[in-house]
Parts: structure tokens; C-alpha cells; sequence
């Protein structure tokens, strides 16, 4: 898929969720903050309460760009833990690598951070790591490989350029951008994690 196809692809997901998924889609979605297609400006239905759970829950796997199954793999395991399943959740999605990497700042999109990680750009703790799902614990040091970077996208992100679009450094991630360095300093707190999604309606849809 070329640059351009994708980039529409990601404004059509934006307006049809509520919420913009990209830097670029943000700026589409400013301008048409209406859902897509031909009647999107104008449509006023009222949606139906299982309409409401599934997009909520296709808002939460659209913002972490995972699969069905993987987000449902990870809801079974925050239902076992204690505390609320909802928060659990979007806590356990948020300790995964490529939501990592951009939360640091090391990329500008989800889907960037996935494919640096794919190309084994990344490490953890000093192994490479190329799993987008794999689950980082507390303490763990996220960086860049040394050869790595001195490649355009890590010159650009060492020097703070993803910054102004992505949301404040959260609290739970001890980040040295300038040496493309990251650490999860403790399990995030889902107050903090800079996702919009009522959690709630997502464990309804699951529970049903």
C-alpha cells in the first residue's frame, strides 16, 4: 500500500471511530470530523448499545493497531488479574514494545514504532527484540541499536522532532532521547496512559 492510500485509509478510520489515529489523520479529521461516505455529515441515528461496545472496543485496537485476537489474548488475561479488567487491560496493551517506542518518542506513529521494532532496530536490556507484542517489565532499558542510530528516522527522533505531535511523556517511562534510551520505570497507571477509550464498555462487549 503506497504512502498516500494509506494515509487516506487512516483519515476514513479516524472520522468512522471519533478519533484521530496518525499526526496526519488529525489534520484530515479537523477539517471533516464526521464519519465517512456519503451520508456521514448528515447521519444522526441513534446507535444500538452493542454498536456502542464494538466501536469502543475497535477505537481501543485501532489506537495500539493490533488484531482481534491478539487484543482479546491479552482482555483473558486482565480478567484473571486482580483489580478492574478494564484498567488491567489497556495497563497490559501499554507494556507492549511498540507502544513503548512511541510513547518515547523514538517514532511518530503506532505503526512506525511496530515496523522499527519488525527490523530488529530495537533492544531490550541489549538483545533484539523484533516482536511489536512483546511485554516489557518493570526496569527494563528500551534502546536503539548502536548502528542503527545513524540512520535518518532515529536522527530525526533524537533530536526531539516527533515531540509536538505525540502526547506528554507519561510518568511511568524514564526516557533519554537524545541517546534513544528508554526505560519503563513501573507498570503503567491506566489515568495515565494517553489513550481515549471508555474501558468499561470494551469488558461489556467482551462479557456479553
Amino acid at each position: 500500500m503506497s504512502a498516500p492510500s494509506r494515509t487516506r485509509r487512516q483519515a476514513r478510520l479516524s472520522r468512522a471511530l471519533g478519533l484521530p489515529l496518525t499526526p496526519k489523520a488529525a489534520k484530515y479529521f479537523e477539517r471533516r470530523p464526521y464519519p465517512p461516505g456519503e451520508h456521514g455529515r448528515a447521519r444522526r441515528r441513534n446507535d444500538s448499545d452493542y454498536s456502542v461496545r464494538l466501536k469502543e472496543k475497535q477505537r481501543l485496537r485501532a489506537q495500539y493497531g493490533i488484531r482481534e485476537a491478539q487484543l482479546l489474548k491479552v482482555y483473558k488475561e486482565a480478567r484473571r488479574q486482580p483489580g478492574l479488567t478494564g484498567e488491567n487491560l489497556v495497563e497490559l496493551l501499554e507494556q507492549r514494545l511498540d507502544a513503548l517506542v512511541l510513547r518515547a518518542g523514538f517514532a511518530r506513529t503506532i505503526a512506525q514504532a511496530r515496523q522499527l521494532v519488525v527490523h530488529r532496530h530495537i533492544l531490550v536490556d541489549g538483545q533484539r527484540v523484533d516482536r511489536p507484542s512483546f511485554r516489557v517489565k518493570e526496569g527494563q532499558l528500551i534502546h536503539v541499536h548502536e548502528k542503527s542510530q545513524k540512520m535518518d528516522p532515529f536522527q530525526v527522533a533524537a533530536a526531539g522532532a516527533h515531540r509536538d505531535v505525540l502526547p506528554a511523556l507519561p510518568g511511568y517511562l524514564d526516557v533519554d532521547l537524545e541517546r534513544l534510551q528508554a526505560r519503563l520505570v513501573r507498570r503503567p497507571k491506566r489515568a495515565e496512559v494517553p489513550v481515549t477509550c471508555d474501558v468499561q464498555l470494551v469488558v461489556e462487549h467482551y462479557s456479553r
